[in-house]
């Protein structure tokens, strides 16, 4: 036996020498490092996801503000249209 090994190690190589069992024993750590990149991989996935709907939103509500800043515009243009032609009535009276 190798005095240089943890405890844990030792662990790890008597079920690695195990040629009885079915199962791959994997080592804790690296368990743990999958779980833990499976749980950080979801949660940045749930993160981006919530961002895309609120960015989804954003996008509606400048789209509405577009619409209405559109609609004004026409209305502007229509009044400036209704002024020239009044100063023109009033140009050609004097």
């Amino acid at each position: 036996e190798n005095p240089q090994l943890s405890s844990h190690d030792k662990t790890d190589l008597a079920f690695s020498e195990d040629s009885h069992s079915p199962y791959k024993h994997e080592p804790l750590e690296k368990v743990l490092k999958v779980n833990g990149f499976n749980t950080d991989f979801n949660c940045r996935f749930f993160q981006l996801s919530e961002r895309a709907a609120m960015d989804a939103s954003y996008v509606q509500e400048l789209d509405g503000i577009l619409k209405e800043a559109r609609t004004i515009e026409n209305h502007l243009k229509q009044k400036r249209e209704a002024l020239k032609q009044r100063f023109a009535v009033i140009a050609n009276a004097l």
